[in-house]
């Protein structure tokens, strides 16, 4: 598989293996089916992994930790996130339906210095591991001033110290992405479901400053969590069940795609990775088959009639770059 830079010193592969859906993400999934789709992606190639505490509430940890201990340690790069802290629920701890059969946990926000450090530390112990690569701020929405101040100081030094080998946030917006590219000294980041076939909002601001300060972009939500894999009636659009507009544009590229012989979820992809800031396109899954699916999507022949038409129906931004310059 092709591999990039991520940040100086870490080359990763252009897939990556999102690990949202192993934590049980919208439905539960089995441990054997777990294990299954990490050991697939790692048979087809994918060395660059993705998870979070609040993914299953550290079950997906457990789970990626559980496959990548077993293999030697300088063959993949695996991020995860801080900023919530997984304790026994109480009024301190957020309530979260999106996880089924998860662990009696729940996440209890913590921007703080010393939050950040104990955070690292729970998931290593989790993934059984004596290190990740990347460290990224998770969904610090409501939290800048916190991230500033306190997580992001705990990330510089962890990788000043050499501890990681970079750092940066993990957002479904590119507002305040785009302030911390201003503010802060950071490598990467993993930005969901703001640069799609449905939402180009990152061309705007994010996209620009991140090239011009080479700043790594991981991409995630490139399905839009789901409707650009299949659009349909209740289908999920950033977590949550579509509204009937942009389930009629997902159907209207769906049909677009249908014309030209090829996949809504090929062209959803390769969109994604026509544009030079996308660094590594993470894409979850849920059991093997979906990983290989996934895999043969970015490979699959999209034809350039369905870029020129795409371009021509103004479906997609005009300032969206399309696979072979359409």
């Amino acid at each position: 598989m092709k591999r990039t830079q991520l940040a100086h010193g870490l080359d990763v592969t252009s897939i990556g293996l999102g690990s949202a859906p192993l934590g049980g993400l919208f439905s539960a999934v089995s441990d054997a089916d777990a294990e299954a789709t990490v050991a697939k992606a790692w048979s087809l190639g994918v060395r660059f992994f993705d998870t979070a505490p609040l993914y299953g509430f550290g079950l997906a940890e457990e789970r990626l930790g559980a496959f990548l201990r077993q293999q030697p340690r300088e063959s993949y790069a695996i991020s995860t996130k801080v900023g919530r802290l997984l304790r026994t629920p109480d009024s301190t701890t957020v309530e979260d339906d999106h996880f089924k059969d998860a662990p009696a946990l729940r996440p209890k926000f913590d921007f703080s210095y010393d939050g950040v450090m104990r955070s690292v530390e729970e998931s290593l112990d989790r993934l059984g591991l004596d290190r990740v690569d990347v460290l990224l701020v998770h969904d610090p929405d409501d939290h800048y001033d916190a991230a500033v101040n306190g997580a992001f100081r705990a990330l510089m030094r962890l990788r000043d110290d050499g501890t990681v080998k970079a750092i940066g946030s993990g957002m479904n917006q590119c507002e305040m992405l785009t302030r911390f590219a201003e503010a802060v000294p950071v490598d990467c980041f993993l930005l969901a479901g703001r640069y799609t076939l449905l939402d180009q909002g990152a061309l705007d601001a994010l996209f620009p400053v991140c090239a011009a300060k080479n700043i790594g972009i991981l991409l995630g939500g490139i399905y839009n969590s789901g409707i650009l894999a299949n659009p349909h009636t209740g289908a999920k659009f950033n977590y949550e069940d579509a509204g009937a507009a942009l389930v009629s544009r997902a159907i209207e590229l769906d049909q677009l795609c249908r014309k030209h012989g090829t996949e809504l979820k090929a062209a959803a992809l390769q969109f994604c990775m026509a544009h030079p800031a996308v660094t590594v396109a993470v894409m979850g899954a849920r059991n093997a088959s979906e990983v290989a699916d996934n895999i043969a999507m970015s490979e699959r022949a999209v034809p350039q009639a369905f870029w020129q038409e795409l371009r021509a129906k103004n479906l997609v931004d005009a300032r969206a770059p399309l696979p072979g310059g359409a």
